[in-house]
């Protein structure tokens, strides 16, 4: 079954961008409320914990991704059989997770005091407020989540964006109803799992009714079985690598610093961490086409897609990460005051860290559609131990500084410059590595040249406050797109990506 697949990555990318635009107003309003109302200490415990849970999530070790492969060639072949038995082993394997991570976080309880440096608020249990993190993660397990899978095999994320939305906004209203109304930190949590429910049992009902032909039933053969497991010990490894980048770097924070700056480091990485989101809307969009494209078209094909949305993709990241650079400390005064504020140079490190976490994006697509995770476990091994290593040398030196400097190295070190060769080793053969590295090499440096002319013309504007604030949003909109535009324009990669982009759009118009 071949999928409409440039209509489906369309109405994904619409669909996620209107949720991540719409919820990125009430995080905000709830994380300077939160600041405002009952401390950064609390803001720091609610970070510290979320990263707690986010380890043990570790224990999914990837069974959604090498599930949604074999989905993928099911559905390529329209076996309906074997998508019903995907999903039923899929269930039973979630079922196992939960447990597992039910017993190991509860395990994790006798040592919570120890991952805090400094106080904590004398009125808060950290048991029960970890055990509320911890009922939220189970639930989220045992509540089908198995049509998930489903859904992106299908390329119907658009349904999972719109009951996210949906909820999403329901809990963000209720928590700040209750910041403002009682200023209960219990209650104000309860609100977590309690829409965990309302999400999984809605998002059931969707994939039912879209797909009322797939229920969970049946067995797979052994082979199948087998070769899935060997894809989760490689993506499990993956993951592992992913949560130490991301969670741990928190974790350090509240180790060696303190609640306080926890949250402040944790109010950086929310932006950071929006925007990369906004990006990645993209890449998960395209992601059920590239793998409906993978088992159904040749290499040739797909490495030609690729470039073309890689230029794309990093003209849009270069961009993001320009704005970031001349936003991020007027932003972040206006938002949470001065005394919230990290310094220059620190500042800039996010910057880096968002554009190298995006130099990947566009090649884990196809990596991952091509099921490549046992080929790169030697590389997130690398990247979790060098990770681990550096944050708590570095971070121990050196501070937020050296955490965030601790990520750029293995990001692009290993992550990237080694991944690169295995995706290339193992599907794009007829191609070289090298080349793209190094077309990745002159994108970066043009982001660089762009960013620093227009962090200078920003740098003029003398206006502050938020008409400040507005004027430098204005730079950052045309200034480095024009630059971007200029540079490009007569390159063989704009010549053929933004064609092929404009067709995309006329086939989606017309589908309509």
């Amino acid at each position: 079954m071949k999928l409409e697949r440039t209509k489906n990555t369309a109405r994904h990318a619409a669909y996620g961008y209107l949720s991540r635009l719409m919820l990125m107003i009430f995080p905000f309003l709830t994380r300077g409320l939160f600041i405002r109302l009952l401390g950064s200490e609390y803001l720091g415990l609610n970070g510290l914990f979320s990263s707690i849970l986010t380890v043990l999530n570790m224990s999914e070790l990837g069974f959604s991704s090498a599930i949604v492969v074999h989905m993928y060639r099911a559905i390529a072949a329209d076996d309906g059989k074997t998508i019903n038995a995907l999903l039923n082993y899929y269930r039973r394997i979630y079922h196992i997770v939960g447990t597992v991570i039910l017993c190991a976080g509860c395990a994790v309880i006798p040592f919570l005091p120890r991952l805090i440096r400094g106080s904590y608020p004398a009125d808060i249990n950290l048991t029960a407020v970890y055990l509320v993190f911890l009922l939220d993660t189970v639930l989220s397990y045992f509540l089908f989540a198995h049509y998930n899978s489903l859904l992106s095999a299908f390329q119907r994320d658009d349904l999972v964006t719109k009951v996210n939305l949906l909820v999403k906004l329901l809990m963000y209203a209720l928590q700040i109803g209750i910041l403002l109304v009682i200023r209960n930190f219990y209650v104000y949590l309860f609100i977590m799992p309690l829409c965990t429910v309302v999400r999984n049992l809605i998002t059931c009902f969707a994939a039912r009714h879209a797909f009322p032909e797939y229920m969970p039933a049946g067995k797979l053969p052994k082979s199948t079985t087998e070769d899935i497991g060997t894809m989760v010990r490689g993506a499990m490894i993956g993951r592992v690598a992913a949560v130490c980048r991301n969670s741990f770097d928190s974790v350090f924070v509240s180790m060696f610093l303190g609640l306080t700056a926890n949250a402040i480091y944790g109010n950086y990485y929310y932006i950071m961490d929006t925007i990369s989101c906004l990006l990645q809307v993209l890449t998960g969009a395209a992601t059920g086409g590239a793998g409906n494209s993978v088992a159904m078209e040749s290499q040739e094909k797909n490495h030609q897609d690729m470039l073309r949305m890689n230029f794309l993709y990093m003209w849009a990241a270069g961009w993001c990460a320009i704005c970031m650079l001349c936003l991020y400390q007027p932003f972040m005064r206006l938002w949470a005051g001065d005394q919230m504020l990290l310094p220059v140079p620190t500042m800039v490190l996010f910057c880096v860290y968002l554009y190298l976490l995006k130099i990947g994006d566009v090649m884990s697509i196809y990596s991952g559609t091509r099921g490549l995770f046992w080929e790169q476990r030697y590389i997130t091994i690398a990247e979790a131990v060098g990770n681990i290593t550096l944050n708590y040398f570095l971070g121990k030196h050196f501070g937020i500084a050296g955490i965030l400097w601790a990520t750029i190295i293995t990001v692009l070190g290993i992550n990237f410059l080694w991944g690169c060769r295995v995706v290339f080793r193992h599907y794009f053969t007829h191609f070289s590595a090298n080349q793209y590295i190094l077309w990745h090499l002159k994108r970066g440096a043009v982001t660089l040249v762009v960013g620093a002319v227009t962090y200078w013309v920003c740098g003029v504007v003398t206006i502050s406050g938020i008409p400040g604030l507005i004027v430098t949003g204005l730079i950052c909109v045309v200034l480095p797109n024009l630059l971007f535009f200029l540079i490009y324009r007569k390159t063989p990669s704009y010549q053929e990506a933004v064609p092929w982009l404009l067709e995309k759009a006329k086939l989606i118009r017309s589908s309509h």
